[in-house]
């Protein structure tokens, strides 16, 4: 990560790989959306039960994109997966502030 990347997504990438999901699920909003594998997760409890289907991972950061369609994060996620690791993943964060990731979409 940059020293210009948002806080917000920095936290993103720190929380998402611990075993306590509680604080990231805090970064979103109550409403926020999740675009991952083609579907869509919308609001806590969808993005709670669609983590509760993925296996923790690792990120390597391997690229980050301020672009007029939201910041862009590419990454190497390494785990318990079919596939493992997969490089290239894509997290274009659409719609955020400082306090809450509203728009999140997960893909190559």
């Amino acid at each position: 990560m940059t020293t210009d990347t948002p806080d917000i997504i920095r936290r993103y990438f720190q929380l998402a790989a611990l075993p306590d999901r509680d604080a990231y699920f805090g970064l979103f909003a109550v409403d926020a959306v999740v675009e991952d594998e083609g579907r869509e997760h919308r609001g806590i409890a969808a993005i709670r039960a669609w983590r509760a289907g993925t296996p923790l991972v690792s990120y390597e950061i391997t690229e980050v994109r301020d672009t007029p369609d939201g910041m862009v994060v590419t990454a190497t996620i390494s785990g318990d997966f079919p596939g493992s690791p997969f490089a290239g993943l894509r997290f274009r964060f659409i719609d955020y502030d400082e306090r809450q990731i509203r728009r999140l979409r997960i893909g190559p």
